[in-house]
């Protein structure tokens, strides 16, 4: 396949072709990051102590802004004392590539200072609930919601114009409250998910109800299908292979209320982890930390399109971007 075939308005590129250009949306940040990590002239604003020399302040190991460096260098040498030795560096929020590497083992094997602290599996775990049971719950009330008031205009106006107007209240701000009403543990991050997700969910299920192709409706009237009957046997199947793909996108985005959700009244989860370890200034932790929630949301939603394509085999999947 030519070059000029991958830039095609809306042609779908092949298996091989797909596969590379996938494997280069990883492989291009990752070159960047390595570039600026490794290359000493690309960006290295810091440098880290070798040899302290005749600076009384400097040790082995430290860092230092490279003009603090390159001052400290020209006062010892007009002093005649030892000149400093140090070799460019980044700052510490920015390790390299396979320090955060080693981390993803180190992470899961070091104990944590305090007792009171978890493991990072142990953080993990309760994130996963979180993210699980807040989108569950999301789910269990909003698809039914959303499905009548995609169906049923009288539903429509009755819950939209109110879920229109609290969607775009941030869910964050409701922090305190949900502290406030259901204590400092799993609840209110769960409620922060749910809020999160609910209002947005409700819309975009009752949009992909609408669209369902109104000649199928009228077939099923004239062949006399009543109200329950429409909705179970020609709205909800109608609209399936539609519906799990939206619910594949709204999960990725309670993902990404979990960091928020996280934040608030609680000292438990891969948030709590994070903000720990930034503390004892742990950053390929951190690093390695961020990359693993993008690590199992990415998973999920893989094994969730693999799973779809069995359920609706019908149904051709569109290429993934």
């Amino acid at each position: 396949m030519s070059m000029s075939s991958w830039f095609a308005v809306r042609k779908e590129l092949g298996p091989r072709p797909r596969f590379v250009i996938g494997v280069m949306s990883f492989v291009l940040p990752l070159l960047i990051w390595s570039l600026v990590s490794y290359v000493p002239w690309l960006w290295h604003p810091k440098v880290e102590i070798r040899e302290p020399g005749g600076v009384g302040y400097f040790k082995p190991g430290m860092l230092v802004d490279r003009e603090v460096f390159d001052k400290e260098a020209l006062t010892a040498e007009q002093q005649g004392k030892t000149l400093p030795l140090g070799d460019p560096a980044n700052p510490i929020y920015l390790p390299a590539p396979h320090e955060v590497a080693i981390a993803f083992y180190t992470a899961f094997t070091t104990e944590p200072k305090r007792r009171s602290e978890k493991w990072l599996h142990e953080s993990l775990w309760d994130s996963i609930q979180v993210i699980f049971w807040g989108f569950v719950i999301s789910s269990m009330i909003g698809v039914p919601l959303g499905i009548l008031a995609g169906t049923y205009h009288f539903m429509s106006r009755l819950f939209e114009p109110f879920i229109e107007f609290f969607r775009y209240l941030p869910a964050p701000a409701f922090g305190a409250l949900a502290v406030a009403v259901l204590g400092i543990h799993h609840a209110p991050k769960i409620a922060i998910i749910f809020i999160g997700t609910f209002f947005q969910q409700v819309l975009v299920v009752a949009n992909t109800t609408r669209k369902l192709d109104p000649a199928l409706l009228e077939a099923a009237q004239t062949l006399g299908a009543k109200r329950l009957s429409l909705l179970f046997r020609v709205v909800i199947p109608g609209i399936s292979t539609d519906l799990y793909r939206d619910m594949r996108i709204l999960l990725g985005w309670a993902w990404t209320y979990l960091i928020v959700a996280e934040l608030i009244g609680s000292s438990s989860g891969i948030t709590w982890f994070i903000t720990q370890q930034a503390r004892y200034k742990n950053f390929d932790n951190v690093f390695a930390a961020i990359m693993m929630i993008g690590i199992i949301g990415l998973t999920i939603d893989l094994l969730l399109a693999w799973l779809g394509k069995r359920i609706f085999p019908w149904q051709r999947q569109p290429a993934r971007n």
